[in-house]
Formats: C-alpha cells, sequence, structure tokens
C-alpha cells in the first residue's frame, strides 16, 4: 500500500489519496455554509503560512484533499470559535501530524476547549487564556492593562470581544512598538468617541424604539466613517514618506 504523505495524516485517513481533489473554489463552496465570510484570498493565505498543503497541477493549479479541507475546518473552527492565534493552531496540526497529543492537553485528538458559555455568549478568558489566543506575552498583556488598552473584570479575566485589540497590539509589538507607546491611539479614540456621543446621545435617549433604531444605525455609520478616515489619513501620511 502506497503510504499516505506526511502532511495528509492530521484529520485525514489513509482512504483520502484515492479521493477526487477539489479546486480552491469548490473548497470554497464546502466551507462557506459553516464559515461565510471565508474567501479565496484566505484559503490562499492559510497556505502560504503552511497550514494546508494542497497539491498542484503541472498548469499550477490547486487541488485540495479531504484531509486539506479537514485541516481548514480545523483553523478557521480554532480562529472563530476559540480565538486561537495561527502559530498555536500550526502547533497544534503539526503535533497532530506527528500523532502527539495537542499542546497543554494530554490527548491526540483534535477537539478544542470550549470557549463559550451556555448562552452561546462567549465567555471572559482568563489572562494566561487571552494572552495566549492573542500572541501576547504575559508581560505585554500587563503593560496594555497599565497603559489603559485593555480592562479587565473583578476576577481579572478579559472579555474575548478586546482580542482585535490585543492582537493589534501584539502585532505591533513584533515591530518594535511598545503598549507605552499606543496611549496616543486611546487618547484619539475617546476624542472621537466625545465628538460620536454629541452627534447621537440626545436621540439614544429618546423614548420611541425607532429613534433609537436610528441611533444606532448612525452611531455604526460614524464609526465605520472615522475609521476609513483614519485608515486614509495615515496611509496619505505614510505615502509621504516613501516620496524621494
Amino acid at each position: 500500500m502506497t503510504a499516505v504523505p506526511e502532511r495528509e495524516r492530521a484529520l485525514g485517513d489513509a482512504g483520502d489519496q484515492h479521493a477526487p481533489r477539489l479546486t480552491i473554489g469548490e473548497v470554497l463552496a464546502v466551507l462557506r455554509d459553516d464559515f461565510p465570510d471565508v474567501t479565496i484570498s484566505k484559503i490562499r493565505y492559510l497556505e502560504s503560512e503552511d497550514l494546508v498543503h494542497p497539491q498542484r497541477t503541472p498548469s499550477g493549479y490547486r487541488k485540495f484533499s479531504r484531509a486539506d479541507v479537514s485541516r481548514l475546518r480545523y483553523v478557521l473552527t480554532a480562529q472563530r470559535d476559540h480565538y486561537l492565534p495561527l502559530r498555536v493552531i500550526k502547533d497544534h496540526l503539526d503535533a497532530l501530524d506527528r500523532g502527539e497529543p495537542l499542546p497543554g492537553t494530554g490527548s491526540g485528538s483534535a477537539p478544542l476547549p470550549p470557549a463559550s458559555t451556555e448562552e452561546g455568549a462567549t465567555a471572559p478568558l482568563t489572562a494566561e487564556q487571552f494572552a495566549r489566543a492573542a500572541g501576547l506575552e504575559p508581560g505585554q498583556l500587563a503593560d496594555c492593562v497599565q497603559f489603559g488598552l485593555l480592562t479587565t473584570d473583578a476576577e481579572g479575566r478579559h472579555p474575548a470581544a478586546d482580542l482585535p485589540i490585543a492582537r493589534a497590539a501584539a502585532g505591533l509589538a513584533r515591530h518594535g512598538i511598545e503598549p507605552r507607546h499606543l496611549r496616543v491611539y486611546r487618547s484619539a479614540v475617546e476624542r472621537e468617541a466625545g465628538l460620536v456621543e454629541q452627534l447621537v446621545a440626545p436621540v439614544l435617549r429618546a423614548r420611541s424604539e425607532e429613534a433609537r433604531t436610528r441611533a444606532t444605525e448612525k452611531l455604526q455609520e460614524l464609526a465605520a466613517l472615522s475609521a476609513q478616515l483614519h485608515t486614509a489619513l495615515l496611509e496619505t501620511r505614510l505615502r509621504d514618506l516613501l516620496r524621494p
């Protein structure tokens, strides 16, 4: 019997090598029901990060096995439901490839630890869980709290909704920008939030449900426009730096 390629062992089986392989478009169609936000670009990015390893035809087209699709499901679930960074997910997949227990567990199986409450709302994370999910060192996480970028509840836990902030801080830290340097971002956001509050607060206090709905929509639109303006201004300023 032909040996199963090493990279197809995780989350696959020996019969997978004989099954028809899928194009990237077909893989997207398979995953879309469970992961509506997934795109072809996302799948290509996960391949570039060495998380999935489709074969290539002589003309260069990707052909995905059932094991490849299972790996993608594992990665997308770990990101969406458990907030794991890609480097941690890769460690999990590498362990599964080798038939070893997942890091931090005593089992070689693929299930991930629960991260939600019974009501379906995401449960707060301990500092250790939050730091691991964000890709922050414990000291960096403590600095983020100290400088006002992140907050904790009375038990020292972090809301999962703050993970995007923490992951951005982790990414900036890799470029030498420490949490203490990021206070300027918080100050700017507080000023922007104050401006938006002046515009919508009177309507939010209205008793009419219709008025509150309109105010909520306006708040969301203002937040999106503010983020768009910030990004555009920053890109323009950085573009100026590159001019001769």
